[in-house]
């Protein structure tokens, strides 16, 4: 008899247990994720966020004609992601073909406008993650690859690694199919002689950077009609950089992050800092852990964490009901974004 007490009693104590393990994790999940229900009725049906760069972007030293330029080509990356999200495309694929414009203009630090490192070779690095699976692919240091963001997608999708750097990531890159150019491709005369400039002042026992001239990076995030954000960000990185050196831009939480439950993100300012302090992973951790807005998230990272060591450059942000952050603690950002319905926005300097 007093066996089959005991029995049952752990047999009820075990209930207990597993009723309250599975109620702790439907809090959380409840928490963590947002009502899709809710979020279907509330969202927009597609919303889309650019970046080309934060630095010393005064509207005094812009002429006219550079502006226009500069803008033409921010709404025509929007454009073209805007089309994939219209047709019912999916997130990364817009992602991929906003910056497949802006890697193909000359005025933004990525892509055909890289800047030159020491060597006086141009040195590419992207990196691409997806919010539904947080699966993430990245490249360091392509020299032959035209569109670096689609290596890092490649990596993403087609191999097992996050990461490929140097040669094997431009060997891969094109095992994959994607175009090759001859390292003249990237050459533009204005990255060359910002290279010169950097030459001209540079102290043999300590390399000179200024870091309040460094823009032009480029990153989109962008949200589809099925609730999925996805985020890239592509650089050239630094002018003058030496030792193969890598900044946040290919560094998934550093530069790039996505989650579906929070928000997509893409930064582009001074990359040490951003790895240090994992400015992307931070904006999507204050959300899932502390409750905060996008907006809070975003400000909070940007103007206190980065302020506070140092750190310059901005991000943009996007979260699952659509909502669009772009904070910089510089003088500029190249920023911009899109929503379904004609919302449509570009700006260059603070407001």
């Amino acid at each position: 008899m007093y066996l089959i007490f005991r029995l049952t009693l752990l047999f009820l104590v075990g209930i207990s247990v597993v009723a309250c393990q599975d109620s702790g994790s439907t809090t959380l999940n409840a928490q963590s994720r947002p009502d899709n229900r809710q979020a279907t009725e509330d969202r927009p049906d597609y919303a889309l966020v650019i970046h080309g760069g934060a630095g010393t972007i005064l509207k005094e030293n812009m002429s006219d004609e550079r502006a226009a330029a500069i803008t033409e080509a921010m709404n025509a990356a929007m454009d073209a992601g805007e089309a994939v999200l219209k047709a019912g495309g999916s997130s990364a694929d817009a992602v991929e073909q906003t910056i497949w414009v802006l890697e193909d203009s000359p005025y933004f630090n990525s892509g055909r406008g890289a800047v030159f490192t020491n060597a006086g070779i141009n040195e590419l690095d992207a990196s691409f993650m997806t919010g539904e699976d947080q699966n993430a692919g990245a490249v360091g240091g392509l020299t032959t690859i035209k569109h670096p963001i689609s290596a890092a997608r490649a990596v993403m999708e087609k191999s097992e690694h996050v990461l490929l750097s140097g040669k094997g990531a431009n060997d891969f890159a094109a095992e994959q199919g994607l175009e090759v150019v001859d390292p003249k491709y990237f050459f533009t005369q204005e990255r060359y002689d910002a290279l010169q400039r950097a030459l001209d002042g540079e102290k043999v026992e300590q390399e000179q950077v200024d870091v309040d001239k460094k823009h032009g990076t480029v990153g989109c995030v962008a949200l589809d009609k099925h609730g999925n954000i996805a985020a890239g960000t592509s650089t050239g990185g630094m002018t003058n950089k030496r030792y193969n050196r890598l900044g946040d831009s290919p560094i998934i939480g550093a530069g790039t992050y996505a989650d579906n439950a929070t928000c997509g993100v893409s930064c582009t300012g001074w990359g040490e800092y951003f790895i240090r302090y994992a400015v992307a992973y931070d904006v999507h951790a204050r959300m899932a852990y502390g409750g905060a807005s996008l907006q809070e998230a975003a400000d909070a990272v940007i103007h206190q964490t980065l302020v506070n060591k140092g750190g310059t450059g901005g991000l943009i942000a996007l979260d699952a009901m659509g909502n669009v952050a772009m904070p910089f603690n510089t003088p500029g950002m190249y920023r911009g974004y899109l929503k379904a319905g004609g919302e449509r926005e570009i700006n260059f300097y603070e407001d």
